[in-house]
């Protein structure tokens, strides 16, 4: 007879197998909600997770877009902690950190290491629901070695008044600045505000021996460049 009050619960055989299927290539061929559910497996140890990974999956639509979600909105998933929300939270923290480690650390200019730029803004910037006004200043190298978010705006605006932009400039010792804002609805062709706003910062960066690189605007699946545009 088999003694059911010893039994292990199925679904701790089920993550043994999930940690053993990321192992075997470090979760390259796992879907999102699996991700997930051996995230999950670390703070919720008394539960089968496999459903919270799969609600978290329908309401969000993709692991960045669980990491970057508001915790008040994670929290209303069912099953959803703050231990949770830590562990999303701190895991996005990690990939900004690796990313800005990327695009800032080492000697090369970032106009050879664009690639790193572009990843590390889509990191940051893509799944935000209102539109955020950043600037990334380099040295005379054109190195790297700042940012600051300017301003946040609503869902499809955001303003900046050029004079910020040279103030940072000049607080950060810049040589060179690039522009990066996203926007939410996806749709990354420039508005006639964004054109001419970046035309009056540059005018104002020019003013002071300030060089305006590119004004990047960032949306979910792509991105546009305004220096391409050939508006810059």
């Amino acid at each position: 007879m088999t003694d059911t009050a010893t039994k292990e619960p199925d679904y701790l055989g089920h993550r043994a197998r999930l940690k053993q299927r990321f192992m075997n290539d470090e979760g390259k061929s796992m879907p999102d909600y699996e991700l997930i559910e051996l995230l999950l497996t670390y703070v919720i140890p008394r539960r089968d997770v496999k459903p919270i990974a799969k609600n978290l999956i329908r309401r969000f639509g993709s692991l960045s877009a669980v990491l970057m979600a508001k915790p008040s909105d994670l929290q209303e998933i069912d099953g959803v902690k703050e231990s949770s929300v830590v562990l999303f939270k701190a895991i996005k923290e990690a990939a900004h950190r690796l990313a800005w480690s990327e695009l800032s650390d080492g000697n090369k200019p970032v106009i050879s290491n664009w690639d790193a730029m572009i990843d590390y803004c889509r990191s940051e910037m893509a799944l935000l629901d209102v539109e955020e006004f950043r600037a990334i200043f380099l040295n005379v190298k054109w190195q790297v070695v700042g940012e600051e978010i300017m301003q946040r705006g609503t869902i499809n605006q955001v303003a900046i008044h050029p004079r910020e932009v040279v103030k940072m400039a000049m607080e950060k010792k810049a040589s060179a600045v690039i522009l990066v804002h996203n926007h939410p609805s996806g749709d990354v062709k420039p508005s006639r505000a964004d054109i001419d706003m970046t035309k009056q910062i540059k005018i104002a960066l020019e003013s002071i021996g300030i060089t305006l690189v590119d004004h990047i605007i960032i949306g979910k699946n792509n991105y546009n460049s305004l220096k391409s545009l050939q508006v810059i």
